[in-house]
């Protein structure tokens, strides 16, 4: 069987080190990683810079106490890790930097349909409009997929077939979950006042 291209240049055992240096190098080894990347990285995709034996959990969690004190984190979003800013600097950022958070320019209706989407996808514009009691506009639909916070779904088994809607990977990221499991109860949404009550 022909090796992986990507593996092709890489000693992962490092036998030749001491295992303490060897950790350490692993360690470097996934930080170096997750630094070059922009989207969440998986388990296994790290997996292919370390030894056979070696943890990638343990070494995700010896990297993000090496990293205690700094302006970013790790975090474990979407199914992988990256590495993002702690939330205490983004007022930093916004005042240096012209890097507006995709999420900013949306109006409090984008979200609550955004929100409509999680909990009910695959969802579509019908089953939107029977949330909200009025139509959802195209031009919206299409603000969120844009931002590739949404995308299209699996046909609707109704007459016309009619498209539905799912959040997206970049949607997990945004708001920092690691699944659609991690989304708050609608129950926790009502009783603090995000969402209407039955």
């Amino acid at each position: 069987m022909p090796r992986d291209r990507r593996d092709a240049d890489i000693d992962r055992e490092l036998a030749d080190l001491p295992p303490e240096l060897r950790w350490r190098e692993w360690m470097r080894r996934i930080e170096a990683v997750l630094f070059a990347s922009a989207s969440p990285v998986p388990r296994e995709d790290l997996a292919r810079v370390v030894g056979q034996g070696a943890s990638v959990d343990l070494l995700v969690g010896d990297l993000a106490a090496d990293l205690e004190g700094r302006a970013f984190e790790l975090a474990r979003v979407a199914g992988g890790w990256i590495f993002r800013t702690r939330a205490a600097y983004a007022p930093a950022i916004r005042a240096a930097a012209d890097v507006g958070d995709q999420l900013q320019d949306l109006s409090a209706f984008d979200v609550a349909v955004l929100a409509a989407i999680a909990y009910h996808q695959p969802i579509t514009r019908d089953g939107l409009k029977d949330i909200f009691g009025k139509e959802i506009s195209r031009d919206l639909i299409g603000r969120l997929h844009a931002r590739e916070l949404i995308g299209t779904g699996p046909r609707a088994p109704q007459r016309g077939a009619p498209y539905t809607f799912v959040t997206t990977t970049q949607f997990l990221v945004a708001f920092g979950l690691e699944t659609l499991a991690d989304l708050p109860e609608q129950e926790q949404l009502v009783d603090a006042g995000l969402e209407g009550g039955s």
